[in-house]
């Protein structure tokens, strides 16, 4: 178990958002010395609202390269929270690396936060595409990076990601039941990032994992949580799914959403496929703690009618 981090100066890009929000809370209250960078145009309602964490606000375009430079100026690590497309993950991101090399910035978190796309066929995941297409960016600067790989988010469970349909009592799956799948939640996240974020040795990667589960035992926690069955539904292969999603992004006109229909369905197909499952889960690096499984998120969640 590596002990608790010392403290240090960390620069986060994305602090507005949600899970850079939650970062940002746990480096606070972790005693680290934070900048938050915000774009420029944010509004002053805002700003304010992040100076009350005690924290320094930096507000810089991310075509500003000198803007960039004196942001990273004297900072131990710089943690990316940022969400979208190309223009966050790859100019956005890349344009912040650029500065942190120059201003000597010897760590980078990317905005990875997602389950292990290295192992995945090239471009069958548009959003995990944009993250192994910067880290190899990344990798080939100076600048040592982590890379915080936490299966999917668990709220997606109740939401984002039909996969438990709550109103069918039905569970869907992909080729195997049983496939494990990892989730883990935002708040559990963050608190692992934030400790990442001031950890000298930190490695390239860290996986990690609130819970493991499968279709089977989703199917087992909601019949146990509701009193009432809920039944396994086979909704075809992976390979199917994989061919659907690609037949749904040509009909669907172009667009600027992170995660549009096909999208969600490119990332069943990789959880599903067994190709992106975090194998060196370490969980227990800044100290034991309890984790959020999928049965308290699923318990608190309102079911319907």
């Amino acid at each position: 178990m590596t002990a608790t981090p010392p403290r240090g100066t960390v620069l986060l890009a994305g602090g507005t958002g949600d899970l850079g929000g939650r970062i940002l809370q746990e480096l606070v209250t972790l005693g680290a010395s934070v900048r938050v960078l915000t774009r420029t145009g944010t509004s002053t309602a805002r700003n304010s609202q992040l100076r009350a964490h005690g924290v320094e606000v930096i507000q810089s375009s991310y075509d500003d390269p000198g803007a960039l430079r004196k942001a990273c100026t004297d900072v131990d690590c710089v943690v990316s929270a940022i969400n979208g497309l190309d223009g966050a993950i790859i100019n956005a991101q890349s344009r912040l690396l650029e500065a942190a090399a120059e201003a000597g910035v010897p760590r980078f978190i990317p905005s990875d936060f997602s389950i292990d796309y290295r192992g995945l066929r090239p471009r069958s995941n548009r959003n995990l595409q944009l993250r192994r297409d910067f880290a190899q960016q990344l990798d080939a600067t100076e600048i040592r990076a982590t890379s915080v790989l936490n299966g999917a988010f668990t709220e997606m469970l109740t939401g984002q990601a039909p996969l438990i349909l709550f109103s069918r009592r039905r569970v869907l799956f992909w080729s195997d039941p049983d496939q494990l799948l990892d989730f883990t939640t935002k708040n559990d996240t963050a608190t692992y990032t934030a400790a990442a974020a001031l950890d000298e040795r930190a490695p390239r990667v860290l996986q990690i994992a609130g819970d493991q589960v499968t279709a089977r035992t989703l199917a087992s926690t909601m019949s146990d949580l509701t009193g009432t069955r809920f039944r396994l539904l086979y909704a075809g292969s992976v390979g199917s799914l994989a061919a659907m999603s690609r037949a749904v992004k040509a009909l669907m006109p172009a667009t600027d959403e992170p995660f549009p229909p096909w999208q969600g369905m490119q990332y069943f197909a990789s959880m599903f496929g067994g190709d992106a499952n975090l194998r060196y889960i370490d969980n227990d690096r800044y100290g034991s703690r309890k984790w959020t499984t999928a049965r308290d998120v699923l318990a608190q969640h309102r079911q319907p009618d």
